[in-house]
């Protein structure tokens, strides 16, 4: 029999061998007499400062569909943060972590290496951007992949200043914290920070003076980096192509390839930050291929394994390589389901197209976005690319950002059975984060709720 103090797999009425049936469906109100015991549980045994979006807890997933511990089936325009950008509990995802499983959990790839971690590597120096000779490191985490690219662009440049923008958000690490400009509730109370990190003016189209003009946008960053911290002082210049939780905040045209083009002058490392935009996401395989951009150093996590913990630093072998022997790496890092499931997840990209269906979900998504905002003057930004696409909700006439509005649209989503994040500096912005494989019929159900939650919360245009 088993142990009632134990979370039990699976959700009523189902098997966990049983595909998931890709249709919302709640059979009981959110949160479900199940939910609300474990959420006791949850009070009783969790750190507080540990929270949860959804008041529901899972029990079952798969493709787009989470299902909740009392059987409600909810649409999933999260992806655990753009993790499971293949779908929940991809076959292939799978079969790959089953196999290594049974092979081997664990020994180290700084003890005695294997085979997953090295053919990770070779696929990601193959993906990434530029056809110059590349080496790559794995890591468990965005933050810890971003932490290291810093390490390695100060040891390969003998300098120490790294160079950020404002609305970016890098991580949890005390590093990546100083990286990450928003306080509430990344850093408060969490400081002192590591120091040498400055913060440069970012290109936001919709609240930017310069608006559009990337190239404009891009000359006031650099005057500032040159004139308040010298170019010959910086090491590394980060930068996410699309901002994640500071908005999705897609910079105007140009501004990333000035930045890039000013660092390769004045030989600063150029890294782009593609944790949340990558593999897919965007209708590319990384955000920054939009404008022809080759990074120096790539960091990737999230969407690289289909929902296993792993990252990644990718970029140019000279670079890579001026690291000493032992002066990166980890218990963990790389480990060997996770990689398993790395290559099984960039497979079924590769094979099922997924780059090109990342590009048609986006004209979707925007097709309908656009619409929206013409019947809400309260929505008043579409912004994104592919399968990563955000809405700005903001005070008609002022354009102050409604971070109460945008939080009741998401509750409203919540209640009805759609799962979806807000996110950006002044928490206004709704994201939608979409598995790349979601059918069409649950994506027009997902939005059918969000236009609905616009209805019930915001006043229509007359």
């Amino acid at each position: 029999m088993p142990d009632p103090t134990l979370p039990q797999s699976g959700a009523v009425g189902e098997s966990a061998a049983q595909p998931v049936p890709q249709k919302r469906s709640l059979v009981t109100e959110l949160p479900g007499p199940r939910s609300r015991e474990l959420a006791a549980r949850r009070d009783a045994a969790v750190a507080g400062g540990v929270s949860s979006l959804m008041p529901v807890f899972a029990a079952r997933a798969g493709g787009g569909i989470v299902v909740d511990v009392d059987g409600n089936h909810l649409i999933d325009l999260g992806s655990g943060i753009a993790v499971t950008t293949v779908g929940h509990s991809v076959p292939a995802v799978v079969r790959g972590v089953q196999r290594q499983i049974a092979e081997f959990s664990h020994t180290c790839f700084t003890i005695t290496p294997y085979e997953g971690y090295v053919a990770v590597c070779e696929a990601l120096n193959r993906l990434t951007p530029g056809d110059f000779e590349k080496r790559s490191a794995l890591f468990n985490s965005g933050a810890e992949a971003v932490e290291n690219a810093v390490k390695i662009a100060r040891r390969a440049t003998g300098r120490d200043a790294v160079v950020v923008f404002d609305h970016a958000y890098h991580g949890r690490t005390n590093l990546t914290m100083a990286m990450t400009a928003k306080n509430m509730p990344y850093k408060d109370g969490f400081g002192p920070f590591a120091g040498e990190v400055f913060r440069a003016p970012m290109s936001y189209p919709l609240r930017d003076p310069l608006g559009s003009d990337g190239a404009a946008a891009a000359a006031r960053a650099i005057s500032d980096i040159e004139s308040q911290v010298g170019a010959n002082r910086v090491a590394c210049l980060v930068i996410e192509p699309i901002q994640g939780e500071g908005g999705f905040i897609e910079p105007a045209p140009g501004f990333v390839p000035a930045l890039s083009a000013w660092c390769t002058a004045n030989g600063v490392v150029f890294v782009a930050d593609e944790v949340q935009s990558g593999f897919a996401r965007t209708g590319h395989f990384f955000a920054v291929e939009h404008e022809g951009v080759v990074p120096d150093l790539v960091v990737t996590a999230k969407g690289i394994a289909g929902g296993m913990p792993l990252s990644a630093v990718t970029g140019r072998a000279s670079i890579m390589d001026a690291a000493h022997a032992g002066g990166i790496g980890g218990t963990y890092t790389g480990n060997p389901v996770s990689c398993a499931a790395a290559l099984a997840a960039i497979e079924t990209i590769e094979a099922d197209g997924l780059v090109e269906a990342g590009r048609r979900l986006g004209d979707r998504l925007r097709s309908f976005l656009l619409d929206l905002a013409a019947k809400f003057p309260q929505l008043v930004d579409v912004r994104g690319r592919g399968a990563m696409q955000a809405i700005e909700i903001a005070v008609p006439g002022s354009g102050a950002p409604d971070a109460g509005l945008a939080a009741r649209i998401a509750r409203h989503c919540h209640r009805n059975g759609v799962i979806t994040l807000t996110c950006g500096t002044y928490g206004n912005v709704i994201r939608l984060l979409p598995p790349v494989t979601i059918d069409d019929d649950l994506l027009d159900d997902a939005l059918s709720v969000l236009a609905d939650a616009f209805a019930a919360e915001a006043s229509v245009t007359a």
